[in-house]
């Protein structure tokens, strides 16, 4: 399974929402800033989520985007699926099965990425926003803010940092850069 980085993206922003649930509609200027992420691409993963009836948009001086139905009601799989496609890391199941079925010689292979598929699809089915946000933060993580272009960074301790050029801001076997 490949989670692109505007996958990674839907999934901050729809973090965001869950723990903001019970305010209403959040602009997408705030969602972006406290995310840290590009205002203009949120705008269009938003329109997708909006799309598809996950999010609904909110008219007027306290406008923006709220989640449409309960963070229990939405499964992480939904979202992945929308953004990145199919949650199979190797082919569909039934290309699986047809690969098991005809190449005797790497059948036990196939099998076993059968059973990664299966696992990473039924853990993304089972976990809904809800469960995210009640796991709590990572232990000893940082919330960073600060101004994206210049790359500077505060984070909660109050100390700057710089972010490096070419330095990942997201783990590089979970997220890969748009065309990848």
């Amino acid at each position: 399974m490949k989670v692109s980085q505007k996958g990674l993206y839907a999934l901050q922003a729809m973090m965001l929402l869950t723990r903001r649930y019970t305010q209403g509609a959040i602009r997408i200027r705030d969602i972006a800033y406290e995310e840290n992420l590009p205002e203009k691409f949120l705008e269009l993963i938003l329109l997708e989520l909006k799309n598809a009836r996950i999010v609904e948009s909110v008219r007027g001086a306290k406008g923006g985007y709220q989640l449409r139905r309960a963070p229990s009601e939405i499964r992480l799989s939904e979202i992945i699926r929308l953004i990145d496609g199919p949650l199979a890391p190797f082919g569909d199941a039934d290309q699986l099965r047809t690969l098991i079925d005809r190449d005797a010689d790497h059948r036990t292979l196939y099998q076993v990425f059968l059973e990664v598929r299966d696992a990473a699809a039924r853990i993304l089915e089972n976990t809904t926003l809800a469960d995210l946000i009640s796991r709590g933060p990572a232990a000893g993580s940082r919330r960073q803010t600060g101004d994206r272009k210049s790359g500077e960074r505060k984070s909660i301790n109050g100390k700057t940092a710089k972010k490096r050029k070419g330095e990942l801001s997201v783990l590089p076997m979970l997220a890969r850069g748009e065309g990848a």
